[in-house]
């Protein structure tokens, strides 16, 4: 009791308002910035690439996506198809669009619609039976589209300018990383090891783990991070570059890691990087509070 309908308003509202200027910021960075679609970023992003295709009022065609950006797309045809008869005419036809097709967490598919022309066509890899055919967009994508590509980008730029800034492990902290429990697993020397996480962040880790310090140090290590939402367990390769002793545990050392940058996945940055725009959203809400209690309160009384 207690919570009113204009309460609920000014919530909703800010949620809008927040998440609008997500988008427009991701819309305005990233505008310009290609992705080229590798296998990881295929399953990152949740991609089905098997359900791709061009169509306009002639038909459709199924292709291959090679990459896109927030202003145009690339992708692959074979050179003997209906698909690239109809593109390399002097006036390729009117209404293209290009259809995505992605997993949302439910697993229920969600199909994106790119309104395009065509730009340009090229051989792929000077081959004579696939051509590479560049649309640019005539609309601005979908926010679908530029949340999900947005939110990767971010991540990429932020393993980089926030690389060390580290996250403490505390109930709430795991509850926005979806990190089910503070126990996970090491592999230090193909030896399985239990150990407590102690913080993250994009470049390493902490953990506390049994054993002596000076067996530990610069030793490689695989951590095992469990993850909801959705649920995986990511491999992290890396080293301990330092160690220390529990107090008043000879037998426990607190043991930091640092990431092999070459192998890092995706899908973990991403993690760290949702926990960042959960928290920047919670700092946001109280500045954009003020304006919603200055509001009318003709619906004050009207409790839910």
């Amino acid at each position: 009791m207690g919570f009113t309908i204009i309460h609920l308003y000014s919530i909703m509202e800010r949620m809008a308002m927040t998440n609008a200027t997500l988008l427009a910021k991701y819309y305005d960075t990233y505008k310009d910035t290609e992705i080229a679609f590798s296998k990881d970023i295929i399953k990152t992003v949740a991609l089905d690439p098997r359900q791709i295709y061009l169509k306009c009022a002639e038909g459709q065609w199924s292709c291959i996506i090679n990459s896109l950006s927030f202003s145009l797309a690339r992708i692959i045809i074979g050179t003997k198809g209906a698909a690239y008869e109809k593109l390399a005419k002097p006036n390729p036809p009117a209404g293209l669009s290009l259809r995505l097709c992605f997993y949302k967490q439910d697993g229920q598919q969600m199909s994106l619609f790119l309104s395009c022309k065509v730009k340009e066509i090229v051989p792929y890899m000077n081959s004579k039976d696939l051509v590479i055919v560049t649309l640019s967009y005539t609309q601005r994508p979908p926010d679908d589209l530029i949340e999900r590509m947005g939110r990767l980008l971010e991540a990429n730029d932020n393993a980089i300018k926030r690389k060390d800034d580290r996250i403490p492990i505390t109930p709430d902290s795991c509850r926005k990383l979806g990190i089910p429990k503070e126990e996970c697993i090491a592999v230090i020397q193909n030896v399985p090891r239990r150990c407590i996480l102690r913080d993250i962040s994009f470049g390493g880790a902490k953990i506390v783990i049994l054993g002596m310090a000076k067996y530990l140090k610069d030793k490689d290590v695989q951590l095992s991070l469990e993850f909801d939402d959705p649920h995986e367990v990511i491999q992290l390769k890396g080293n301990i570059i330092a160690t220390a002793e529990v107090q008043g545990r000879k037998d426990m050392v607190v043991a930091s890691i640092k990431y092999d940058e070459a192998t890092l996945s995706l899908s973990y940055k991403i993690h760290i990087n949702n926990y960042l725009i959960m928290v920047r959203k919670e700092d946001l809400a109280p500045q954009q509070a003020a304006p919603a209690q200055a509001a009318p309160q003709a619906f004050a009384t009207d409790e839910i």
